[in-house]
């Protein structure tokens, strides 16, 4: 088996059914990693990671695994920069991989939102998950293996 991973921060994660089957089809393993229990399938590349449900437990356990060899799949922006530092390979829900030149910018974008928020503003959210972003994250989960040679 490959020292290739994947390690999927679970909560709120729409594309774990595309991670599976991506993972079958290039026989990599998938560690699913949530504060409680979520149904997965009953199969030999599929680990369920439950962790306590202490704040940032989940983020932490897969930042201690994440590596050079890992592909981590997450929606939470900060976990994605502490991955990167950490050389892994990050890829959001919406199929746009987190980079080095990339992660700054969203890092300074997230702020700026919550500033807004706390002061009231009414600003809009992320756009609705699309057929287009499940499409784009199948892509991106595929060249990320394949750059790490899986």
């Amino acid at each position: 088996m490959s020292a290739i991973r994947i390690l999927v921060d679970a909560d709120a994660c729409p594309v774990k059914d595309e991670v599976y089957r991506v993972a079958y089809r290039r026989e990599v393993p998938v560690r699913v990693v949530s504060n409680s229990y979520l149904r997965l399938p009953a199969h030999p590349l599929i680990e369920r990671v439950v962790v306590s449900d202490k704040f940032d437990a989940a983020d932490d356990w897969i930042v201690e695994q994440a590596d050079a060899k890992t592909v981590v799949i997450t929606g939470d922006i900060l976990l994605a920069d502490r991955c990167l530092k950490a050389g892994a390979a990050v890829i959001g829900h919406n199929g746009k991989p987190f980079t080095g030149a990339s992660i700054g910018t969203a890092i300074a974008t997230r702020a700026i939102m919550a500033d807004l928020r706390a002061g009231g503003d009414a600003v809009g959210g992320p756009a609705p998950f699309a057929k287009a972003d499940r499409s784009r994250f199948l892509q991106a989960l595929d060249e990320a293996l394949v750059r790490l040679g899986g």
